[in-house]
C-alpha cells in the first residue's frame, strides 16, 4: 500500500488520529499518537522521538530517532471511536542520519528475513499464543475468568470477550484459523494463518496489543505471562516453521521420498535450531518467570529432542494432509507469549539457515515419552536439558557468536543488561514460599 493509497483511505474511513506503534527490546508496544492532518508528514519524513527512556534503546547522547509508518500495516482501530476513530500504523525506526536504528527488534527481523531470501528462502511460521483471562476486581489478580478445560466450552463471559478478541483481529486483516479453551481455568488460545516472518511478528504484537484492550473493557486482565499460577498450565507459544523456495515457487521443507515427508533441507534447519537453542531460549523464554513453565512433567519441553509423534519432544513434526505438500513444517514449542515475536524469529531462522550452509545433521528422532526417562537412559541417549533459569540461558548466549552476529553488538549487549538486572533483582527477592518452608525450621 503506497503513501497516496493510504491518505485517500484515511479520508474514506473518515480518520481523526493516527497511532504510529513500534515494540522496545522486549517487545512491549509503545505508540506516538497524532492527529489525522499530520499523517502525510508522518508517512514522507517521519516522526521525531527521544529514544532515551524507551526499554533497550539509546543513550541520551545519541537518543535522536525518528519514526517511519509502515504503510502496508494501516488499519483501523476497531475500539477507538469517541471523539472520532483512530487508525494504526506500525513503524520502523530510523537514527538521525536515515539510516535503520540498530537496537529497533522489527530492523534485525528484516535483515535476518532479507539474508533468506538473498539465498531464495521465505520463511513462514505458525504461532500459536496461549493467554490467560483474569479478573481484576479481586485482590489476588489472577482469579479465572472460567473454570473450563482443554477444548471445554467457556463460560458465555468467555465466549463473548475471544469473539470480541477475534473480529478486533479480523479488522486488522488477521485471518483467525481456530480459537480453544485451553487447559488452564480461563486460558485460551488462539491461531491464525501462517506466513512471511515479519508479516507474522506484526500480528503477534498486534493479537497481545488487541487481547489487553478488549480485556480491559471487560474489566478483565489479558496476560501472557508464561506460567501465572502455580501447578496450572503455563503459556507457551508454539511455532510452526517452513521455508519457501521462491525460484521452485515449492515448500522447502518437503520431499516425499523421505521419511516424514521431510527434505535434507528441513533436516539440517531442525539440527541448526537444536545447535543454537540453548543461548536462543534467552530470547525464545525471556523471563524470570518463563523457566517456571519450563519443568519436566508438563506438556512444555524441556529435553533437547525432536520427533514426529512425540509431543514431549522439543522440536515435533506435525501431521498434515498428504496432498497439502505446502503444510510441511517442523514445530518448535519451548517459546512462549512473553518474547519478543521480532527477536524470536529472527533467531530461530538464523540458526535454521546456520544448519542448511553446513550440512548439519540432527540427531536420532526420540518418539518414546522423554518425560519417563530415567538419568540413564537420558544419558545414553545424549539427550540434552533446556536452560533451567534466565540465568543460565544469559551464560549459553554470551557465548553464542551467530546469536550476537543476529542481534547485533548493539542490540546484544544492551539485551544481556537488561535482563542480567531483571534477574539480580529477581535473586534479591524472598518468596512466600522460602517464608513458609524455612521461617520456623531455622
Amino acid at each position: 500500500m503506497e503513501i497516496q493509497t493510504v491518505l485517500e483511505q484515511v479520508k474514506k474511513d473518515e480518520i481523526k488520529f493516527i497511532t504510529l506503534q513500534f515494540t522496545d527490546l522486549l517487545g512491549v508496544i509503545k505508540e506516538v499518537i497524532i492527529p489525522v492532518e499530520e499523517l502525510e508528514d508522518a508517512l514522507t519524513e517521519g516522526v521525531w522521538f527521544d529514544g532515551s527512556s524507551i526499554e533497550g534503546f539509546a543513550r541520551i547522547q545519541e537518543s535522536d530517532l525518528f519514526l517511519k509508518p509502515v504503510a502496508t500495516t494501516y488499519a483501523v482501530v476497531p475500539w477507538l471511536t469517541q471523539n472520532g476513530k483512530t487508525a494504526r500504523l506500525i513503524c520502523d525506526i530510523y537514527r538521525a542520519d536515515g539510516k535503520p536504528f540498530e537496537g529497533d527488534p522489527r530492523f534485525i527481523l528484516k535483515q535476518a528475513a532479507d539474508e533468506a531470501a538473498k539465498q531464495g528462502f521465505i520463511f513462514n511460521v505458525g504461532p500459536e499464543p496461549e493467554f490467560y483471562l483474569f479478573r481484576t476486581d479481586d485482590q489476588k489478580r489472577t482469579s479465572p475468568l472460567d473454570y473450563g478445560g482443554y477444548f471445554d466450552l467457556s463460560s458465555h463471559e468467555g465466549y463473548k470477550v475471544i469473539k470480541e478478541i477475534i473480529a478486533a483481529l479480523e479488522s486488522f486483516g488477521i485471518k483467525v484459523e481456530t480459537s480453544h479453551h485451553e487447559v488452564g481455568l480461563g486460558q485460551y488460545e488462539i491461531d491464525f494463518h501462517y506466513g512471511q516472518c515479519l508479516d507474522i511478528a506484526d500480528k503477534v504484537v498486534t493479537l497481545k496489543y488487541s487481547a489487553k484492550k478488549i480485556a480491559q473493557m471487560h474489566n478483565l486482565h489479558a496476560t501472557f505471562m508464561p506460567k501465572p499460577i502455580m501447578d496450572m498450565a503455563g503459556s507457551g507459544m508454539h511455532i510452526h516453521q517452513s521455508l519457501f523456495d521462491t525460484k521452485a515457487k515449492t515448500n522447502a521443507f518437503y520431499d516425499k521420498e523421505h521419511e516424514y515427508n521431510l527434505s535434507r533441507l528441513a533436516y539440517n534447519f531442525i539440527a541448526g535450531e537444536i545447535k543454537h537453542i540453548n543461548a536462543m531460549c534467552a530470547i525464545l523464554c525471556p523471563t524470570v518467570n518463563s523457566y517456571k513453565r519450563l519443568v519436566s512433567g508438563f506438556e512444555a519441553p524441556v529435553y533437547i529432542t525432536w520427533a514426529a509423534m512425540n509431543r514431549s519432544a522439543l522440536l515435533r513434526i506435525p501431521k498434515w494432509f498428504r496432498q497439502r505438500k505446502e503444510a510441511a513444517r517442523i514445530e518448535l514449542r519451548c517459546p512462549d507469549p512473553s518474547c519478543n515475536p521480532y527477536l524470536a524469529f529472527a533467531v530461530m531462522l538464523k540458526a535454521g539457515l546456520e544448519g542448511i550452509k553446513n550440512d548439519l545433521t540432527p540427531p536420532e528422532p526420540v518418539e518414546e515419552n522423554i518425560y519417563q526417562l530415567d538419568g540413564e537412559s537420558l544419558v545414553k541417549k545424549n539427550i540434552g536439558v533446556l536452560p533451567t533459569s534466565l540465568r543460565e540461558a544469559l551464560d549459553e548466549l554470551k557465548k553464542d557468536k551467530l546469536i550476537h552476529e543476529v542481534l547485533g553488538e548493539h542490540l546484544f549487549q544492551k539485551y544481556i543488561d537488561v535482563k542480567t538486572k531483571e534477574w539480580d533483582q529477581f535473586k534479591k527477592q524472598v518468596t512466600n514460599w522460602e517464608i513458609e518452608t524455612y521461617l520456623d525450621i531455622f
